[in-house]
């Protein structure tokens, strides 16, 4: 059996590859890169590598020749739903027998901008006849980064998501569910990956409890939420992004509740304080 990680340079597939060589030979596991340079470290710790780009479908038809099973990470928005049908159309030539594909949190039902591609890719899988799960990821720790930076540094965490609420957990703990599908645990099509759910409030509480800091909480508007993000060195247009993701939250984009995740780990969730201060590091 061969395995196949893409996005493998990035933070979830760089995590998924090393719980997958913990599960099957690390001989067996290839790691798609971009370029034998960016693959250069992945090589040197025993990994097979394969150059290829979601842009260039006969790339991904080379890559996956004699894969068996892939992690397929989505990628950055732009092109992707015409990228991601290339990596699919090209798993299918290969004759690939299983993908777990990263998805959003209820894709299927969800008003989301970010999750457009997504249930898109989900069809254009299902429509293939390859075996799969959708790991429809709610949100990472590692997102929230910025702004629990500014009110560390700057003295007040601002947000602009009112009440809304999210399944937060760590980007590891994510990965670690995506090794656990392609080497061959018995998951359903579809797990809804989300933590407890928790408000920003109820956020900033637990940061508190992690760091012994204590600093302003300010629930925004929508403009003074793009100024603080600017204010502590963002892009405009980066904070725009934040913005619309914050949106997202305040219209209950990630309130999602399951016990998947806990259930497909085979083990608790990292305590929320612990996982804080595991990124504080």
């Amino acid at each position: 059996m061969t395995y196949l990680v893409t996005g493998a340079t990035g933070g979830l597939g760089g995590y998924a590859l090393n719980y997958l060589k913990e599960l099957v030979p690390t001989s067996d596991i290839y790691a798609l890169v971009r370029s034998e340079e960016k693959g250069a470290d992945l090589k040197a710790a025993g990994f097979n590598i394969r150059i290829g780009d979601y842009s260039d479908a006969e790339s991904m038809k080379q890559a996956f020749a004699g894969i068996d099973r892939v992690l397929f990470v989505s990628g950055a928005p732009g092109n992707r739903q015409v990228e991601h049908e290339n990596v699919v159309n090209a798993a299918k030539e290969a004759g690939v027998s299983y993908i777990a594909y990263t998805s959003f949190a209820g894709a299927d039902k969800s008003t989301s901008v970010l999750a457009e591609d997504h249930f898109f890719t989900e069809k254009v899988i299902e429509k293939s006849g390859i075996a799969h799960t959708f790991l429809r990821n709610n949100w990472y720790f590692e997102n929230e980064m910025p702004m629990i930076g500014g009110a560390l540094n700057a003295g007040k965490f601002v947000y602009a998501a009112g009440n809304g609420k999210v399944g937060w957990a760590l980007k590891r703990e994510y990965a670690e569910v995506a090794a656990k599908a392609i080497a061959g645990a018995d998951f359903p099509e579809i797990l809804e990956l989300s933590g407890p759910l928790m408000t920003y409030a109820e956020l900033t509480e637990v940061l508190k409890e992690a760091t012994g800091k204590d600093f302003e909480v300010i629930a925004s508007d929508d403009k003074g939420f793009v100024e603080n993000l600017v204010s502590i060195g963002m892009p405009q247009p980066v904070a725009e992004m934040f913005l619309s993701f914050q949106h997202d939250i305040k219209n209950d984009q990630l309130d999602v509740i399951s016990d998947d995740f806990e259930n497909a780990l085979g083990k608790p969730l990292t305590n929320r304080v612990d996982a804080l201060r595991e990124l504080l590091k």
